[in-house]
């Protein structure tokens, strides 16, 4: 089921985030002004495919290191385009009667979301169409599906970076909502270890009418200010907990993403 106020037309003149990132994954929803804007930054930064690769790896190890210790409500905010095995799957593959609230604002999102986000007979799948700024909005939708009284992972993978100085305090809004025993699970673009590349793709992106704000280790850990970070704490992406393809990925070179998930005591 699909929950949403209102859902503008797709804007296909100026580029996406998640039509840009679907590009970088290998996918065919994104528009030639999306396309062209992807190539540009990887051209100036050759980390961007295998960041969205470990972005999406990281996703899942994270999802599944939750839901095994026995969180069984998810909010994904910054879905994306679908991109199989997505968090529901990887959620209700622990257990099925996981309960999972998509959101994003762009509507391609929500087209795919219709017609491919259907999760477990036992569990719940729904979309929310807004935008992270909005967390009233986010909140109360998702709240037609999930509990928050009890235990929610709250995930914005690879989504903060397009998020100005106000993202720390929009974050504890969110966090502020969720019941003790919650998680919050993050990843974030930085400077401190590509540093001219990923300025280079931060002007790109910016040109492109997108802001783009990569934050140093400091800054991202912010993030999970009162809150219990799980081992093994805030770490480039690729080594927070990796499995065998993540290890094999790491002799790629390096991934400018940091990456954390911390519980809500």
């Amino acid at each position: 089921m699909t929950r949403t106020d209102a859902v503008p037309p797709i804007d296909t003149s100026r580029p996406h985030p998640a039509r840009v990132y679907d590009w970088w994954l290998g996918g065919k929803d994104n528009y030639p002004v999306d396309e062209e804007l992807a190539r540009k930054i990887l051209a100036v930064d050759d980390t961007v495919v295998r960041g969205a690769r470990a972005n999406r790896r990281f996703m899942h190890r994270a999802v599944r290191t939750v839901a095994e210790a026995g969180v069984r409500q998810f909010l994904d905010i910054g879905t994306g385009i679908p991109t199989e095995p997505n968090l529901h799957q990887v959620a209700q593959g622990v257990t099925a009667e996981s309960r999972v609230v998509y959101a994003d604002n762009d509507p391609i999102v929500l087209r795919h979301a219709e017609a491919l986000l259907h999760g477990s007979a036992e569990g719940s799948t729904d979309y929310v169409h807004a935008d992270v700024r909005d967390p009233e909005t986010i909140l109360r939708l998702a709240g037609e599906s999930l509990d928050f009284d009890r235990p929610v992972a709250l995930s914005l993978v690879a989504l903060t970076h397009y998020l100005d100085d106000a993202a720390h305090d929009l974050l504890k809004r969110y966090v502020a909502a969720l019941a003790p025993g919650s998680h919050l699970i993050l990843s974030q673009v930085t400077p401190d270890l590509n540093p001219e590349a990923v300025a280079k793709a931060a002007a790109l992106f910016a040109r492109g009418g997108t802001p783009f704000f990569p934050r140093p280790l400091a800054e991202f850990a912010r993030f999970f200010d009162g809150l219990e970070l799980l081992g093994p704490g805030v770490i480039p992406v690729t080594g927070w907990r990796p499995e065998a393809e993540d290890v094999a990925a790491q002799a790629e070179g390096i991934v400018p993403v940091y990456a954390g998930v911390a519980r809500k005591p």
